[in-house]
C-alpha cells in the first residue's frame, strides 16, 4: 500500500513553541538545518501562541485546550496546512489532548467556540489537522532508506542511549495511531529515535529508562526531586554503556544538562553522559558542522567526545 505520509510530511506547518524560542534554540536550529538538508519545508505557524504548557493547565485545563487549539486553528487556517509539526513533547502532547478533548468533551467544545468566537477567529473543529513530532517528520516524511543515502560520515561507533521522556506516549488515549504494532509507533517502547539513529550509525545501548519521568514540570518547586530523578537517567545511561543521551524534547534536554550539574555540587555524584539533540546528531551524520546544528549552544560539551570518535 502506497505511504501517503511522505508526500504530506513533506511541507508541514511548523510550531516551535516557547522552549524552541529559548531554552531550546540548539533544538530548533538543528530540526530546520536537518530539514533543508533533507528537502523537508516547514512553515512557520502564522501569530502562534503558547500551547499553555504546564501552568495553565493547573489554573484552567479548559483554557490550555484553547490555547492549543487556536495553534491549530492557525495551521489550518492562515497557514492553510493539512499537517502541523511540534517537535516539543509538551506542545505535541498538548495539541494531541486538545484534538482528544474537543472531539470527546462537549464542554471542552463550547470552551474552545466560545472563547475563539471572542477572540475572533475560527474554532477548531476536530480532524482538521493532523499534529506529529519531529521524529514521525523525518521517519515518514524523508524515509529511512532515503536517509542512508544521505549519511557522510555518521555515527559510527558512538554508543547512545535514546531518551523519549515521559509525555512521548502518555497518556495513550490522545495517541489513537500507536501502539498498533506494525511500523506504529510503540506506547511502552518508543523506537522512532533509535531507528534513526541506527541509519546514522549509532549504536543503541539497551536503555531501561526511554520513557522515565524527568521532573522537568517540578524543576523550580522541588529541585531536589527533579535532581534525584534525572541522575537515575543519567546513571542508568552509563551503565548501560552509553556515552551520549539522545534527546528529542527541550524540556527534558534542559532538565538532564542542567541537573547533571546539579548533582555534582548538591549530591557529589558526578556523571559523564554527554546530552544532545537527535537533530543534532542526525545533522553531523550528514555532514553539517558542529556549529550548523548548534552543538556550542548546548550546556553539555561533547565537542571532544565527538573529536575522538572522528564525528566531527
Amino acid at each position: 500500500m502506497h505511504d501517503t505520509r511522505k508526500e504530506r510530511y513533506k511541507k508541514v506547518a511548523y510550531y516551535p513553541g516557547c522552549a524552541l524560542e529559548g531554552s531550546g534554540q540548539p533544538y530548533d536550529i538543528s530540526t530546520r538545518a536537518v530539514g533543508k538538508k533533507l528537502g523537508l519545508e516547514l512553515v512557520d505557524v502564522k501569530d502562534w501562541n503558547c500551547c499553555g504548557a504546564m501552568e495553565v493547565k493547573n489554573i484552567d485545563p479548559e483554557v490550555q485546550t484553547y490555547l492549543s487549539s487556536r495553534v491549530m486553528s492557525q495551521a489550518k487556517h492562515k497557514n492553510k496546512a493539512d499537517v502541523v509539526m511540534a517537535p516539543c513533547n509538551g506542545c505535541y502532547h498538548n495539541l494531541k489532548k486538545a484534538e482528544h478533548d474537543i472531539a470527546q468533551k462537549p464542554k471542552s467544545k463550547e470552551v474552545v467556540e466560545k472563547i475563539s468566537a471572542k477572540a475572533g477567529h475560527e474554532a477548531y473543529q476536530p480532524g482538521e489537522i493532523e499534529t506529529i513530532h519531529a521524529l514521525d517528520w523525518i521517519k515518514w516524511g524523508f524515509g529511512e532508506e532515503e536517509l542512508k543515502a544521505k549519511i557522510k560520515g555518521g555515527l559510527k561507533g558512538l554508543k547512545i542511549a535514546n531518551y523519549y521522556g515521559c509525555m512521548y506516549t502518555r497518556p495513550r488515549h490522545i495517541f489513537p495511531e500507536k501502539g498498533k504494532g506494525g511500523d506504529s509507533e510503540s506506547l511502552t517502547k518508543p523506537h522512532y529515535m533509535d531507528d534513526l539513529l541506527a541509519v546514522a550509525g549509532a549504536e543503541n545501548v539497551d536503555f531501561p529508562l526511554k520513557t522515565a519521568c524527568c521532573g522537568g514540570a517540578h524543576t523550580l518547586s522541588d529541585s531536589d526531586m527533579s535532581t534525584k530523578l534525572v541522575l537515575n537517567i543519567l546513571e542508568a545511561a552509563e551503565a548501560a554503556g552509553a556515552e551520549v543521551i539522545a534527546t528529542e524534547c527541550p524540556t527534558c534536554h534542559s532538565g538532564l544538562e542542567m541537573h547533571q550539574i546539579r548533582a555534582l555540587k548538591r549530591l557529589s555524584k558526578d556523571t559523564n553522559v554527554k546530552v544532545i539533540y537527535f537533530t543534532q546528531l542526525l545533522g553531523l551524520a550528514m555532514g553539517l558542522s558542529p556549529r550548523k546544528v548548534g552543538l556550542n549552544a548546548n550546556v553539555s560539551q561533547s565537542i571532544p567526545l565527538l573529536k575522538a570518535k572522528g564525528i566531527v
